[in-house]
């Protein structure tokens, strides 16, 4: 009987996945339909970071985004409302979040990646605590510079200044915009991303994030100013291709509140028993841990292309390691 080799990179972490990071299949050649069907079936009818976004948008859009036509000037109500908009769910998803698997450890250790806890009494942490930190550069530092493009782009769309579309018009584009914003928010991220580890940058801007090694769920935008300047900027594309508010809601909550859920630390939230709902990301988490991979998402493999892909196994840590080695040295 064959012996089972396991994975000495297994031995790194508290809870990892059976087999390489999974890739969008719809790159893959030759096609296969059954795998790419899978794919998006996950995604979009599971409780997953694409549906609740899509869901917090379809909710923010009828409950309390102010028509178009109150934002042809900018003026204190309906600029508030956007920025509540934003402040709100942040708060109560992260906030959620990190109650139910930090504080009340509602599921223990149960899909955790990592062993540890996240940090406290640390000099490295605005505060010297890690939760603090990660609340002040979010709310504080992206939450600002998001609702800033925002009025900006809203207020373009009121004014015939930026193209928009109606479900009347445009249908079928409606939809499948609908379905593209996620890849391009994976193009947009993965450039800005490797331009934020060029040295100098990351030094002096994008450390802020990467002092998360061990992440939580207010980790996933707690960035410098100045990142969140570029990492904002995926918005402005709705200046340029036909949109609806309701685009722009999707995109503003995929891009704020699903890396909530990418830098959970837990694969899976658990009801009990059940595998409630899709969480954390092991393909951004090995990121944090080893820095010099997996830049972009796994939704438009950027990482296999470019040669920076790390697939959770031991051979892609030592490749790793000694591309890092190769960059500092």
């Amino acid at each position: 009987m064959s012996e089972i080799v396991r994975d000495p990179e297994a031995d790194r972490w508290n809870y990892h996945p059976e087999g390489p990071v999974g890739l969008n299949p719809l790159f893959a050649w030759p096609p296969r339909p059954g795998a790419i069907l899978k794919w998006y079936s996950g995604a979009w009818l599971q409780i997953t970071a694409l549906t609740l976004c899509f869901a917090i948008a379809v909710i923010g859009y009828i409950l309390f985004l102010p028509p178009l036509a109150e934002m042809q000037s900018f003026a204190p109500g309906w600029m508030i409302t956007i920025w509540l908009l934003n402040m709100v769910p942040q708060t109560l998803v992260a906030g959620g979040l990190h109650w139910w698997l930090y504080m009340r450890q509602g599921q223990g250790m149960r899909k955790k990646f990592d062993r540890r806890d996240l940090t406290r009494k640390n000099g490295t942490f605005t505060f010297n605590n890690q939760v603090w930190d990660n609340i002040w550069w979010t709310l504080g530092s992206a939450m600002t510079v998001a609702t800033l493009y925002q009025w900006v782009i809203f207020w373009a769309m009121a004014n015939g200044w930026a193209p928009v579309i109606t479900w009347a018009q445009a249908p079928v584009w409606f939809v499948v915009w609908m379905f593209i914003i996620p890849m391009w928010s994976g193009l947009h991220f993965y450039w800005t991303h490797r331009l934020e580890h060029h040295p100098k940058l990351y030094k002096h801007v994008h450390a802020v994030h990467h002092r998360n090694v061990n992440i939580g769920p207010w980790s996933g935008i707690s960035n410098h100013w100045f990142e969140n300047m570029l990492y904002f900027t995926t918005y402005f594309i709705h200046l340029i291709v036909a949109s609806h508010p309701l685009h722009l809601m999707f995109h503003i909550y995929f891009q704020q509140v699903s890396p909530i859920l990418s830098h959970s630390g837990f694969e899976k939230l658990m009801a009990k028993e059940t595998e409630a709902a899709r969480a954390g990301d092991f393909f951004h988490q090995l990121h944090h841990r080893y820095f010099e991979c997996n830049y972009g998402t796994s939704e438009v493999p950027f990482d296999k292309w470019f040669g920076t892909y790390h697939d959770g196994s031991a051979k892609a840590t030592e490749r790793t390691r000694a591309y890092k080695k190769q960059m500092y040295t």
